[in-house]
């Protein structure tokens, strides 16, 4: 996963999954614009193992949270912006940097199917468990990047044991996707959430934050 090399900056003139536009507009009488961009909703699931009582996270690398990383200690990286190319990047930091821990997601780009078969094939292909529709408990939507691009994430919780699983997940290979599974136990997933050595997505933080308070409170006392 954290073998990168050979990285090239260079302006993004068409993309399947991003489209920047500008909104004018008139507030309270003041002219104003706005620069966004259009992308796919999204569903994320939290995974608890009940055989083993720990959370069910993905890990990868994310070359936005590694840009971001690299233009903080670099920003020189970004001075050609609007030109034909970038220069290439000389001494880039580790790979590392862009690694995340996230909740088992996926973009929303299916019409045929339900946000809850999305998710269960999200759950099958990402971290290796077979779930149904009737596994899975919708806990809220909410908006995510509501300055850049205002999309609606819908989050999942789902149980699962080690009946259930499988494969060992890892994503779609033929898709780009290299996803390492993780199990955070639960004794330890506060911890884990606010500790900050650890990157980690709002989602990881409030879906713990949830079980916490809505799951947790009903378990078997050890």
């Amino acid at each position: 996963m954290e073998a990168i090399e050979e990285l090239a900056v260079q302006p993004c003139t068409s993309s399947l999954y991003l489209r920047p536009f500008r909104l004018s507009y008139r507030q309270n009488g003041t002219k104003k614009f706005w620069d966004f961009m259009r992308t796919h909703d999204s569903v994320s699931i939290l995974i608890f193992n009940t055989s083993r009582q720990c959370f069910v996270v993905v890990k990868q690398f994310r070359p936005a949270v590694y840009m971001c990383e690299v233009e903080r200690h670099h920003p020189q990286v970004f001075q050609n912006e609007g030109k034909e190319s970038f220069a290439s990047l000389e001494n880039p930091l580790p790979a590392v940097v862009g690694v995340t821990y996230e909740l088992c997601a996926g973009i929303v780009d299916k019409p045929g199917l339900s946000l809850e078969e999305i998710a269960c094939e999200e759950v099958l292909e990402e971290c290796g468990y077979r779930v149904s529709v009737a596994d899975l408990r919708r806990i809220t939507s909410y908006r995510s990047g509501v300055g850049l691009t205002g999309s609606q994430q819908t989050l999942f919780y789902a149980e699962v044991n080690d009946q259930m699983k499988t494969s060992g997940g890892g994503g779609q290979p033929e898709e780009g996707e290299l996803i390492e599974v993780v199990e955070i136990p639960l004794e330890e997933s506060m911890k884990f959430a606010y500790d900050e050595t650890f990157p980690k997505t709002m989602g990881v933080i409030f879906s713990f934050m949830w079980f916490h308070n809505n799951i947790a409170p009903k378990l078997p006392k050890k």
